[in-house]
């Protein structure tokens, strides 16, 4: 125990990258222990209570927090990666696997020797029951949904850190912070973000060429939608990330209220007539000849030439829409390919 380039992912591999990704956080972490209780441990242990502030309310956290539930998009990952299994972690039922847990985290807590989280559901509503037999030190949902109403319920159960700003819109960088401050140890998440940019560095390095071409992430969702995901969205970031230049047309469409993409209709297509590579992802194969079957967005110079960046693989849609401390070791080496030979396709 610890203290078009469509896609069809190799598991050996990404268990590979997984695996050496988890070995270098145990050897840059050295975390706290959870029975830790000399005053003045180091910034690395924190110091308690500590209280985070949401938009729907304070948590305040008494002691380093042993059983932690966390709710909505990545916050598991990063609660791994500092040290601590969750007790508790939210259903996956689109990107996860047959049981619902996300296959990079598996993966993880499965090497480590770990028991596999219980799975909590949150459709159509939260699943409370299973929550209170978890008794939680903790519930973290910086990244998620999380209504009013439920933040209090939540909150009458153990102190529930939901998101600073609007649903569903925390940048990747400040969850991992926010979590490190829960669980006394933002020293150790201020390092998991330097990695990440590190590793994410690293490939831009390795591919100068990436630089020099322009890319836009679209989404389609349904026939006859289009919109494209703004620079601070996840899926665009780490493509910035990675070295490649966001066509500057993004920049110019006006953001849809509550999200960081815009929202524009497949006549707009012709906006992209200039961008190099085009990214995108549909919900599985029939969505896809679907989709890539309307004229307008055919006619995309991009996806007419084949410098599309495409897949309907569930998990490498949800792993590559987060920044996390495991999923970029899931994703980047398989991104890395597929960019490759949209490039040749130009």
């Amino acid at each position: 125990m610890r203290t078009s380039t469509d896609v069809r992912t190799s598991t050996d591999v990404k268990k590979g990258a997984l695996v050496a990704g988890i070995a270098l956080l145990a050897a840059a972490l050295t975390g706290c222990a959870p029975d830790d209780t000399t005053e003045g441990a180091g910034t690395a242990c924190g110091s308690f209570p500590v209280t985070i502030e949401s938009s729907l309310g304070d948590a305040v956290i008494p002691e380093k927090p042993k059983r932690v539930v966390t709710l909505g998009q990545g916050s598991a990952d990063t609660v791994f990666a500092l040290g601590t299994t969750p007790v508790g972690v939210e259903i996956d039922t689109w990107g996860g696997d047959s049981d619902g847990y996300q296959p990079w985290f598996r993966t993880a807590v499965e090497k480590a020797g770990d028991d596999l989280p219980e799975l909590i559901t949150s459709t159509p509503e939260i699943d409370v029951e299973s929550i209170v037999e978890l008794d939680p030190d903790v519930i973290l949902a910086p990244q998620s949904g999380l209504s009013q109403k439920q933040f209090d319920t939540l909150s009458a159960l153990a102190p529930t850190v939901a998101y600073p700003g609007d649903a569903w819109s925390t940048a990747w960088d400040d969850q991992i912070e926010i979590i490190g401050q829960a669980l006394g140890q933002s020293d150790d998440a201020d390092d998991l973000v330097d990695d990440i940019d590190a590793r994410l560095a690293a490939v831009a390095t390795e591919n100068p060429e990436f630089a020099d071409h322009s890319f836009a992430y679209l989404y389609t969702g349904e026939v006859g939608a289009l919109g494209v995901f703004q620079e601070n969205e996840p899926r665009a970031a780490i493509l910035s990330k990675m070295g490649l230049r966001i066509d500057p047309v993004v920049a110019e469409q006006p953001v849809t209220e509550g999200t960081a993409s815009s929202v524009l209709g497949l006549e707009k297509a012709d906006l992209f007539d200039d961008t190099d590579l085009i990214f995108t992802f549909y919900s599985d194969a029939a969505s896809k000849k679907q989709i890539e079957a309307q004229p307008l967005y055919g006619a995309i110079p991009a996806v007419e030439r084949g410098s599309l960046v495409s897949t309907s693989d569930q998990s490498f849609v949800t792993a590559s829409s987060l920044i996390t401390p495991l999923t970029v070791p899931y994703v980047v080496d398989d991104y890395v390919g597929m960019i490759h030979r949209a490039i040749d396709a130009l």
